[in-house]
């Protein structure tokens, strides 16, 4: 089982005494996603897995948020950012810009990459040390802008 769905699990009790009406209906929504994950492709729980589900989570709110501001709707808008930070608790703690930059150059004198060809290994080969911690999509345009 996994630590981050235990945690999740207290604090949707913890968030049921204090009566956190926000915050419970998000952890229930988090909880759904990865017991629903578990289900339709008959795995176990474990962090990876709750990692990715509360990751893909958290995309898809900020995109609402962005369409809500577009749009001058700060009350909906706001309700999501909420959402963000309370699942984002729930997150590996998050590199920085040097650290990621770090790791891809490393990647890149593993694979020995000199061109735009090798970009899916550099990818596969960093995918795995930096899901969860970092967006996907910043990695992706600092692996272009080395290798060009």
């Amino acid at each position: 089982m996994s630590q981050i769905f235990d945690q999740l699990t207290l604090d949707m009790k913890e968030s049921m005494k204090t009566k956190d009406k926000n915050r419970l209906t998000t952890i229930r929504m988090a909880m759904s996603a990865i017991k629903q994950k578990q289900i339709d492709e008959k795995i176990d729980i474990t962090d990876e897995i709750v990692i990715a589900v509360i990751t893909k989570m958290i995309k898809q709110r900020q995109d609402s948020y962005n369409q809500y501001i577009q749009a001058d709707r700060a009350e909906l808008a706001e309700g999501e950012k909420k959402e963000i930070e309370v699942l984002t608790q729930y997150m590996p703690k998050q590199l920085s810009d040097e650290e990621v930059v770090a790791i891809v150059q490393k990647a890149i004198e593993d694979v020995g990459a000199t061109s735009m060809k090798e970009m899916g290994k550099i990818m596969a080969n960093v995918k795995k040390e930096l899901a969860g911690r970092t967006d996907m999509s910043k990695v992706s345009a600092i692996v272009k802008s080395n290798l060009v």
